[in-house]
């Protein structure tokens, strides 16, 4: 099993840039297809992006297609999300989750390990 760490959030204009990291520990991260989800206060937990175990393949809500790019280091243990052209509704709490399964999924059922989670604050 993994555990995992989220960091990089914080506060940044519309039309800026962030990356957050998910560092995870455990030996079976390699293992793992990763994804990214965003929960905004009063809103269900919403999917933003997946990536399989080796990085062959991406998946993206639309809301953040061509803006957000997922990738990671499987040497370094670490799952990133790459955010640009930020806008005020990308606001929320940004999780990294870890599922088992053999394909990615867009599904929060699929994912069996969270992080605690961190904000982005997008203001206009």
């Amino acid at each position: 099993q993994v555990q995992l760490v989220e960091s990089g959030g914080g506060l940044v204009q519309a039309g800026g840039s962030l990356r957050l990291s998910c560092a995870a520990s455990g030996r079976s991260f390699s293992s793992y297809n990763m994804g990214w989800f965003r929960q905004a206060p009063g809103s269900e937990r919403e999917f933003v992006a997946w990536i399989t175990w080796s990085a062959s393949r991406e998946y993206y809500a639309d809301s953040v297609k061509g803006r957000f790019t997922i990738s990671r280091d499987n040497a370094k243990n670490t799952v990133y999300l790459q955010m640009n052209s930020l806008k005020p509704e990308d606001t929320a709490v940004y999780y990294c989750a870890a599922s088992p399964r053999l394909t990615g999924s867009s599904d929060y059922h699929a994912y069996d390990t969270w992080g605690q989670g961190t904000q982005v604050t997008v203001s206009s």
